[in-house]
């Protein structure tokens, strides 16, 4: 492996659960190992997952996530009662850190108005893109869709892109190459 002093490309995915963050941070470092660039994909959350593992007996799984759990350690506890930008300064150190190895790097899972302007204010090259898949029934519970976690971007709109994800998986693959070919 190589070790490298560059600016990587970095893009923050925002939008709501389930909504395909993942999925366009997939996309993303797909289409940039096509050409030949190493990328990686992190998540704000992280940290949050790793936390709710070791109190609990979670095996870190989609299918069992403690989405309750995850949502009260992240802004209830962290946020609200340690240090509101936690995770935000372990982002912006990780970016550093992963920048030595990687051309792209993605952050999967914007959820809060300082997490876009912070870390684009200590990487100003960072690309924003919200997602968003209207009609779209997430299954969460009422209580999991009314936390912060879910409503913390509804009143920003300061996004370098803005995808619709409302076809099929081919067709946001095209959406999000269509941007990429833009940069």
């Amino acid at each position: 492996m190589e070790i490298r002093n560059e600016e990587p490309r970095i893009f923050l995915i925002c939008g709501r659960a389930r909504h395909g963050k993942d999925e366009i941070a997939n996309m993303i470092a797909a289409y940039y190992k096509k050409k030949d660039m190493d990328a990686i994909n992190l998540r704000y959350a992280h940290y949050i997952k790793e936390y709710a593992k070791n109190i609990t007996d979670w095996d870190g799984s989609e299918e069992t996530k403690p989405r309750a759990l995850l949502q009260m350690l992240g802004t209830d506890i962290i946020r609200k009662n340690i240090d509101n930008d936690l995770f935000i300064h372990r982002m912006i150190d990780d970016v550093k850190v992963y920048g030595y190895f990687f051309d792209v790097i993605t952050v999967a899972d914007g959820r809060f108005v300082d997490e876009v302007v912070k870390l684009k204010k200590a990487y100003p090259n960072l690309i924003t893109i919200h997602v968003n898949r209207p009609h779209f029934e997430s299954g969460l519970s009422s209580s999991e869709q009314a936390h912060d976690t879910e409503h913390g971007l509804d009143n920003f709109h300061d996004y370098d892109y803005e995808i619709e994800n409302d076809g099929t998986l081919e067709e946001l693959n095209q959406k999000v190459i269509e941007i990429l070919e833009r940069i």
